[in-house]
């Protein structure tokens, strides 16, 4: 990996409001990230997460995407991204997927299959909490071909906090202001990599994304804000992802 539902409405931006009537008590939604490493017979996955699994979370009012890399000779993943309005909804949800007699039903079949011969050894899972500043996903444009997921690793949980707070005061405004389309921002409660937080953006095309982070590059604002001390050694390793939304995404 290369160094890298109801609509609410936010300023300018159309969102993914929270998924149940009742919001969070803070207001911000939840994401889980699914990223699976796909073994040699994968085949019917792609049909297992369309047709049955998350529609399943659709009946329980969670809405996904669903995402590919983006480079052809990196194929070997899907990462599957659930949107929920709080963590209580998270946990309910999790034990009433396996109450869907509908689910397990059309499922068992698949998973008959795949004990002997599984599609995925198993998969990385990271819990997230939304943004203050982007408390909801926010639906890109229907002609995106290219999101860009980012992992911004901090030294300790204190440094954490306080690129959380660069992003919230800051750096997205920027973004906004350069074309860099935000979907969601998550501080990583529970994952394989903290302290942490990720990101998902949206671009039409890749020159596109490359014009845009050109653009932050040499905005103004930019040298500013990394150059205030309350930010110094707040990320001190980031990854960078590339991925295609799937047919069957709803993101």
């Amino acid at each position: 990996m290369k160094l890298t539902g109801l609509l609410a409405t936010l300023p300018a931006i159309k969102g993914i409001a929270a998924t149940s009537e009742k919001n969070a008590p803070s207001g911000k939604q939840l994401y889980e990230w699914r990223i699976y490493t796909l073994e040699e017979g994968a085949d019917g996955l792609d049909n297992f997460f369309r047709d049955i699994l998350i529609p399943a979370y659709n009946r329980k009012n969670i809405k996904a995407g669903a995402f590919v890399p983006y480079k052809k000779e990196e194929k070997k993943r899907r990462l599957l991204l659930f949107i929920y309005p709080d963590i209580m909804t998270y946990h309910q949800v999790k034990q009433a997927i396996w109450d869907d007699a509908a689910f397990r039903k059309a499922a068992q079949p698949y998973f008959d299959k795949t004990a002997p011969n599984p599609a995925y050894f198993n998969f990385e899972s990271f819990l997230c909490e939304a943004f203050d500043k982007v408390p909801y996903l926010l639906m890109p444009d229907k002609n995106r071909t290219m999101f860009e997921l980012r992992t911004y690793h901090s030294p300790n949980e204190e440094a954490n906090r306080r690129k959380v707070a660069m992003f919230n005061k800051d750096e997205i405004d920027v973004f906004d202001k350069v074309g860099i389309n935000s979907v969601c921002y998550g501080e990583v409660l529970a994952g394989p990599i903290m302290p942490a937080v990720m990101y998902l953006t949206w671009y039409k095309d890749e020159p596109t994304r490359n014009a845009a982070w050109d653009k932050f590059r040499s905005h103004p604002d930019w040298p500013r804000i990394k150059s205030l001390p309350e930010y110094a050694y707040t990320a001190t390793r980031n990854t960078s992802l590339f991925l295609s939304p799937l047919p069957y995404s709803q993101i």
